[in-house]
């Protein structure tokens, strides 16, 4: 079978030395600068992550977690980061019954985790950083202070906000200009996060964890009826964690365990390794629909199963063994939907993240994600540190019989993941998809894409995409419990009405297929082969 072409509007870029990618240009350029100057790749994601906060504050910043995956080229081995925050001491079920609610609210102080980016940072940064933090984050304080250009597809993002931003003071003295979100190609000024990053850069952890930022993150909760306080942001750290991972044909998958949902993808590749997707043709109706049910079993083991195993059991070896694959995959019919889907008090689709990854001349290399959740997080923004706090609380259950039930100092259920593939334990791909719950399904779609499919870098991510939610949706007059099925533009008439014989709801939109940018090492021929795709703003950028 010829490899499959699709339009991705760009080639993938292929560079010798060093490479970032990642979902703004500005960021790109603050991490290559600092590969060109020495810094390692961690030292470059700093440097984006940084300037990711400032330029895309709806997806990212110092108020929210990050997860990473680091292949360290001396060790030649891969090591996993949680910088995942954790449920304030007052955060308690009884606290939200005492409030009368049954559910924790989307947005808002009730929503407050502790956010683990900046202690992240430093957690990175003192096992695999070269460069002074000072000089990661100089290039964010200059921005910060003049102002940069708003662009496109964050600029859209940013207008969709305004009434959440404008009913906060906080917020709204952050966020907006007069009232109203900054234009594409409009220079916005945060002087706000240049003193918050100048107290970080000086002070390191404690320049965020005590003294004024956190007093004001204290302060503003208080002010709000939240429960985060001093002491829980004083007694914060991250945690290492080894990866996990599954073959795949020849190749090795790496994500991160639970609290995340990298799992998910795992298992989705498990389910699916016992077809013959090649031969049914990319993007076919067969193809899609197999996709689409085994996405479905795994995330109703997701629904069941994945939590901070520091508080709950998660069966790990069982939800990873190949037996369990098998069993699974039994369960598909191929030619007609099933109508299980995860439960109702599962965790909401949408979320807004940031992706980036980059890899130095020695190729040490980094997965790393970073998000506040949903659309600038939970809406508040503390007075005078210029970022907004994240809502990940939401995603705790109030039933004390859920496996990711609310626990004072446990972690929430994550949608973010990084990825990574190896082969013959040589790195090989460091990749990410954004989007909530669209992340794991991304990040199958792309595996394929370049696996199975044999897409560059750049056309993996390009290629049409689909997402299936796992919520009743009316049809009619009758509840359909398959869920629906989106479409991107790009996906066939023919594979729709396929898909729909075979009794699965479909719908063609546009919107809520992620991002991604990745990073393939070529050893073969001594270079890097970047891409970022066409839903960003970004780009990816080696020399």
């Amino acid at each position: 079978m010829d490899r499959p072409r699709c339009a991705a509007g760009r080639s993938e870029v292929i560079a010798a030395h060093g490479m970032v990618a990642t979902s703004q240009p500005l960021a790109v350029m603050a991490g290559v600068d600092v590969l060109r100057r020495g810094g390692t790749a961690v030292d470059a994601a700093i440097a984006a992550n940084a300037m990711l906060g400032l330029v895309e504050p709806m997806s990212c910043g110092l108020g929210g977690d990050l997860f990473a995956i680091v292949w360290d080229a001396k060790a030649e081995r891969l090591h996993g980061l949680n910088g995942s925050g954790r449920a304030p001491r007052a955060m308690t079920r009884a606290s939200f019954a005492d409030r009368g609610l049954d559910r924790i609210p989307d947005r808002g102080p009730l929503t407050w985790t502790v956010p683990g980016c900046v202690d992240g940072w430093f957690a990175l940064h003192e096992r695999f950083g070269r460069l002074p933090m000072s000089e990661l984050l100089a290039p964010t304080i200059a921005a910060a202070d003049e102002g940069f250009p708003v662009s496109p597809v964050i600029g859209r993002a940013w207008s969709r906000a305004t009434e959440l931003l404008a009913s906060d003071p906080g917020a709204r003295e952050t966020f907006l200009i007069d009232g109203r979100a900054p234009r594409v190609g409009e220079r916005m000024r945060n002087p706000a996060l240049a003193a918050s990053l100048r107290a970080i850069a000086t002070r390191d952890r404690g320049g965020f964890y005590r003294g004024p930022i956190a007093e004001a993150i204290a302060a503003s909760a208080g002010a709000h009826g939240g429960f985060l306080e001093l002491d829980d942001l004083a007694s914060h750290d991250s945690t290492w964690v080894e990866p996990i991972s599954t073959t795949y044909r020849g190749f090795d998958v790496w994500e991160l365990p639970p609290n995340t949902q990298g799992l998910a993808v795992l298992q989705m590749l498990s389910l699916l390794e016992g077809f013959d997707l090649r031969a049914l043709g990319h993007n076919s109706t067969e193809l899609l629909h197999l996709w689409i049910e085994a996405k479905k079993l795994a995330y109703e083991d997701r629904a069941r199963h994945y939590a901070d195993p520091a508080f709950a059991e998660v069966p790990l070896d069982r939800l990873l063994s190949k037996e369990h694959a098998v069993a699974q995959r039994a369960r598909i019919d191929p030619a007609r939907a099933a109508d299980a889907f995860p439960p109702l008090d599962g965790p909401p689709g949408d979320g807004d993240t940031v992706y980036l990854t980059a890899v130095d001349e020695e190729r040490n290399a980094v997965s790393f994600i970073q998000s506040i959740y949903q659309g600038f997080g939970s809406g508040i923004a503390p007075g005078g540190v210029g970022f907004a706090m994240q809502n990940r609380g939401s995603l705790f259950a109030l039933d004390p019989t859920h496996a990711n039930a609310l626990e004072p100092g446990k972690r929430p259920f994550h949608t973010i993941i990084p990825g990574f593939v190896t082969k013959h334990e040589r790195p090989l791909f460091s990749f990410g998809v954004m989007g909530g719950d669209m992340q794991p399904q991304g990040q199958v779609q792309v595996l394929l894409n370049r696996l199975v499919f044999g897409m560059d870098v750049e056309e993996a991510g390009a290629a049409a995409r689909i997402r299936h939610d796992g919520s009743s949706t009316p049809v009619g007059d009758v509840m359909s419990d398959g869920g629906t099925v989106h479409v991107e533009p790009g996906i066939s008439d023919d594979v729709v009405d396929g898909l729909r014989a075979r009794g699965h709801r479909v719908e063609v939109s546009t919107d809520g297929y992620g991002g991604y940018q990745g990073i393939w090492i070529d050893e073969a021929h001594g270079v890097l082969r970047g891409g970022s795709e066409r839903r960003k703003d970004g780009c990816a950028i080696g020399y």
